[in-house]
């Protein structure tokens, strides 16, 4: 089963109809969710997933301690010895949501580095995203590191062309050989 990367900002929590439109097209094609414990858009996404009953969801939590888990869905700890709750704690969770994820679902205020980061990072390993960006209140699609760098260079829609990732229209790419996803643990 292809998985998503759901997160965003924690400034934005609220789900609004494109939003809520875009999660009903992944629980349509069945793909498993990844999402983190946040407050803001993960908690959001979260809260939106349990109430359509939709089971296909991991929450991942750093050293096992999730703040949100609405759904009680299970969990992903991810192992972290570093003494501080920084920055590196945080991030711990989402590199492994970055390399568990086929595909990315974001909500970005065009502020958060935090998703900014994670954004650029799918692109680099070559996993289109959808990203919703609150302040022109519309979806870009970002599919490599030129695209998101002219993300976050231009908050223009125009300026990335765009394939509607997630609507209605979207296919599912054929998987590669051998690239079944791995027990998530």
């Amino acid at each position: 089963m292809n998985a998503v990367f759901v997160g965003g900002s924690r400034r934005l929590g609220r789900m609004n109809a494109e939003l809520s439109h875009r999660l009903d097209n992944i629980i349509q094609k069945q793909l498993r969710v990844l999402v983190g414990d946040a407050n803001g858009f993960d908690r959001a996404a979260q809260a939106y997933l349990a109430e359509r009953g939709y089971a296909a969801v991991v929450v991942y939590c750093t050293a096992g301690e999730c703040r949100n888990n609405v759904g009680d869905w299970p969990i992903h700890a991810v192992e972290y010895h570093g003494r501080d709750r920084g920055l590196e704690f945080y991030t711990a969770k989402d590199d492994a949501m970055l390399r568990d994820a086929d595909y990315g679902l974001f909500a970005w205020d065009a502020k958060s580095k935090g998703t900014l980061r994670n954004i650029r990072k799918m692109a680099e390993n070559g996993k289109p995203s959808a990203v919703y960006v609150s302040s022109i209140k519309n979806f870009v699609t970002v599919r490599n590191a030129g695209d998101a760098s002219a993300l976050s260079r231009d908050m223009s829609a125009e300026a990335i062309a765009s394939q509607d990732l997630f609507s209605e229209t979207w296919m599912m790419p054929p998987a590669a050989p051998g690239a079944a996803l791995g027990g998530l643990g």
